[in-house]
């Protein structure tokens, strides 16, 4: 595990995302080390704000395992480093759809492009997080790999600029060597990403139903309607039933207010050159 910049006090690390402040504590270097690589870049949390997730990172006797705590939870312990920051992450996404049900959630990459997001959207292993860290070197600013809040009124999209989460090494695209090798995932921290990242909430410009197909010899790429676009954006949707008609109200406002594509992606250059070109056109 990368040795992260993570501040030297044992002071406990605190950020703030949608509003909400969250601390993490842990005595442990190598906890705090990535921690800080992971969330290092979100908001810094003023010390005015009350807490509203507080989380602590212990040691167990047996040596590589942990123990995640959350007030009012059970806790969960045995947990390998390299599974940590999985169910830490996890907790964090559920608490804040419970926080701010105002917001859509979408199981969805963003990026900023020409001052507008566009989201690439898929279920998991579709190939969102890996076309994200290949469109990073094509000019696209970077605002989340796979959470996506939605103001289903205005349309702007908010960031979440937490570590690029891959699984495996992606080809034409090397990772820096700051990225967290932690078993079954790769972390590319946000210091270490090839673009700009954006901290402020952007209009949404275009959509993308991304779908990962290694047997094609080139990316295909159609525009959609706004039904199949809704009927399939439904699909990544993480708290529809916070929403008016249990969400598809939502979906259907952005299927018809901004242009949605259906994408499979194949050699990761020539697929980064259609999405750039879908969006130029």
């Amino acid at each position: 595990m990368q040795q992260g910049a993570f501040p030297s006090s044992e002071a406990p690390y605190s950020f703030s995302i949608l509003g909400v402040r969250v601390r993490i504590a842990s005595a442990d270097p190598s906890i705090r080390a990535l921690v800080h690589a992971n969330f290092g870049r979100l908001v810094a949390a003023a010390e005015g704000i009350r807490v509203e997730l507080e989380y602590s990172v212990g040691t167990l006797e047996t040596p590589g395992l942990y123990v995640l705590r959350r007030p009012g939870q059970p806790p969960l312990e045995g947990i390998p480093a390299g599974d940590l920051l999985f169910h830490l992450e996890k907790d964090v996404t559920v608490e804040l759809q419970k926080r701010r049900p105002d917001l859509y959630f979408l199981h969805s990459a963003a990026l900023e492009w020409n001052g507008k997001a566009c989201l690439l959207a898929a279920e998991a292993g579709s190939g969102k997080s890996t076309t994200t860290w290949a469109l990073l070197h094509h000019g696209f600013r970077y605002l989340s790999d796979e959470l996506s809040p939605v103001a289903p009124d205005t349309l702007r999209v908010f960031p979440y600029p937490h570590a690029l989460c891959l699984k495996q090494p992606p080809p034409d695209y090397p990772l820096p060597a700051e990225t967290m090798d932690l078993g079954r995932t790769l972390h590319v921290p946000v210091r270490s990403l090839p673009s700009e990242v954006i901290k402020e909430p952007l209009p949404l410009g275009a959509v993308f139903l991304v779908k990962y197909r290694p047997d094609l010899d080139a990316p295909e790429l159609r525009a959609i309607g706004s039904a199949e676009a809704s009927a399939r954006l439904y699909l990544t949707a993480l708290n529809a039933l916070s929403h008016p008609n249990r969400g598809l109200d939502a979906v259907v406002r952005i299927a018809e207010h901004v242009p949605c594509f259906a994408i499979h992606s194949a050699d990761l250059p020539a697929t980064c050159a259609l999405i750039r070109s879908a969006l130029s056109d």
